[in-house]
């Protein structure tokens, strides 16, 4: 858990440190939009006093580089009756659209405050004008930028996941794949001295238990193999999957622990599966329960159906699971124990969600009063 604590805070450390950059573009772009538009105002301001001065100043080449330097600004000058006397820096198509020209003139009016030219005999004109295209387009600037730090660390996050999880999984299917090799030879020893010890000592405890146990560990050891590779699914009963697997571990586990099936099916209950690798889920939730009670309490294992899906509930009455870490779990490296790898949800999630297309996840849960874990199959249609 701690591991992954470490993982999750690395995670968010690198997006708060995205998101400051960001707001930092942002605020700065802000304030460079505000100067910039105080600067088309002085703009449109000279453009007017160039227009004013027009009427009463005879240096008409200055005034006419004045206005003509304004390339920029879109601006509309009209007289005391509101007629358009002229325009400047809009589209060419609509200086020819009287309709176009009114409405751009209503959209000046309510973003910026119009400047009057007072000319002689008490006439006076009023300038209309708007941000330029290019004080707009830096106005959205920092939001695209910040969407695009964003989408960047996003698709770098996946990439790197991706990788480091496909290292992961080579790493865990070699290993696996050892491990199974390993155990083959000491499996195929232990299964000829049960042989012997069930003859030599037939109807003893030993002789009927360690064959189970040799069973199992060949059981273990077809799991391992099987990991890295599609397994097979085939038709069958997941009720007598539940009361064989239950049955081994009844014996197994501690007996303060009741532990029991509940078929509220209508009796067989037919879907795809592989039974060593589906076999070895229930197993692992009915330990994991254990583990929550300590010892004490009871764990139920029970099978219900629809038209279309079959469900596997295992509920306990320990310690329970809080709501905040109902998805944690499954993540590896998760582990309230001192000793564990915290693989065991997270292989289980893969077995069910990848290779039988089912669901895993907790159906309910309250901290002190139990759990339950939900595994849904379908049927085959």
């Amino acid at each position: 858990m701690d591991i992954y604590r470490k993982r999750l805070l690395w995670k968010v450390m690198l997006l708060i440190f995205a998101v400051i950059i960001g707001l930092g573009s942002l605020f700065y772009t802000h304030d460079l939009v505000d100067r910039l538009k105080e600067e088309e105002r002085k703009k449109a301001e000279q453009w007017a006093e160039a227009t004013r001065r027009l009427v009463t100043s005879d240096d008409f080449e200055f005034l006419f580089s004045i206005i003509e330097d304004n390339t920029t600004v879109p601006v509309i000058l009209i007289d005391e009756e509101e007629s358009i006397i002229s325009q400047r820096n809009l589209p060419s198509t609509m200086a020819t659209d009287t309709l176009a020209m009114v409405r751009e003139l209503k959209r000046m009016a309510k973003r910026n405050d119009p400047i009057s030219i007072e000319l002689p005999n008490g006439i006076v004109n009023q300038l209309y004008y708007r941000e330029s295209t290019l004080l707009r387009q830096l106005r959205v600037y920092p939001y695209v930028q910040l969407a695009v730090i964003l989408l960047f660390i996003g698709v770098a996050y996946v990439a790197f996941s991706s990788s480091r999880m496909a290292e992961q999984n080579q790493v865990w299917v070699g290993l696996s794949r050892e491990t199974a090799h390993q155990l083959g030879t000491p499996t195929s020893s232990l299964s000829a001295w049960s042989e012997i010890i069930s003859s030599r000592y037939p109807g003893t405890d030993i002789a009927e238990e360690l064959p189970a146990d040799v069973e199992r560990l060949s059981r273990v050891a077809e799991r391992f193999s099987l990991i890295g590779s599609k397994p097979k699914l085939h038709q069958g009963d997941l009720a007598e999957l539940a009361e064989t697997t239950i049955a081994y571990l009844r014996k197994r586990i501690a007996s303060t622990i009741d532990l029991k099936v509940q078929n509220e099916t209508s009796g067989e209950v037919i879907v795809p599966f592989n039974p060593v690798l589906l076999g070895w889920v229930i197993e692992n939730l009915v330990k994991n329960s254990a583990d929550a009670m300590k010892g004490s309490g009871s764990i139920t294992l029970r099978l219900t159906e629809t038209g279309t899906e079959a469900f596997i509930d295992v509920e306990d009455t320990g310690k329970g699971v809080p709501r905040k870490d109902f998805k944690t779990i499954f993540k590896p490296g998760y582990t309230t124990r001192e000793r564990g790898w915290g693989l065991g949800l997270s292989l289980s999630k893969r077995i069910v969600e990848e290779y039988h297309k089912g669901k895993i996840f907790v159906l309910r849960s309250e901290p002190g009063h139990g759990c339950c874990m939900r595994i849904i199959l379908r049927k085959q249609g």
